[in-house]
């Protein structure tokens, strides 16, 4: 590019971060997940934005031994409400730890796959934040990676917190 090609190239300062929106983090009862938690919340306290925090349940399951799975017979009821009553201590937990006040907090605890609940909740969120346990091998082969799955497929910016190995 000529000296006069880029002298008439017009210089767009960035946009200062936009105030407002949503942010939504997935968490569950691990330490990794409670630092994803604080994470978002700073940020959402940064942005000025609502922080939705999600747990996703399941009804418990017991593995065959021909490689197949059995639902273990519960009451959908008392798993939802432990399932709200853990995603309050976490969140309340978390909130008493800020030296500043709170953005808005929106609690969602609903059964479901924690990664197709959080692909559902998240459309139409600025950011998407999940904690990345760091599995490998056959663990992550056995388990699944919600951070991986929801990097690949969220339809919003997703931010992945690993907490360093020990």
């Amino acid at each position: 590019m000529s000296d006069a090609a880029a002298d008439s190239v017009p210089v767009v300062p960035a946009d200062p971060l936009v105030k407002g929106g949503r942010i939504v983090v997935g968490v569950d009862d691990s330490p990794d997940a409670a630092v994803a938690l604080r994470w978002a919340l700073r940020e959402a306290i940064v942005r000025e934005a609502t922080l939705e925090v999600v747990h996703a349940w399941q009804a418990p399951v017991s593995a065959l031994p021909w490689g197949g799975t059995w639902a273990v017979p519960a009451d959908e009821a008392e798993l939802d409400e432990a399932a709200r009553e853990q995603l309050d201590r976490v969140v309340d937990g978390a909130i008493a730890e800020l030296e500043v006040p709170a953005p808005e907090v929106v609690r969602t605890a609903l059964p479901g796959e924690a990664v197709l609940t959080l692909l559902d909740i998240s459309v139409g969120a600025d950011l998407l934040v999940v904690a990345s346990h760091g599995r490998t091998g056959l663990r992550r082969l056995l388990l699944g990676s919600v951070a991986s799955n929801v990097v690949q497929h969220a339809s919003c910016p997703v931010v992945v917190i690993r907490l360093p190995e020990d």
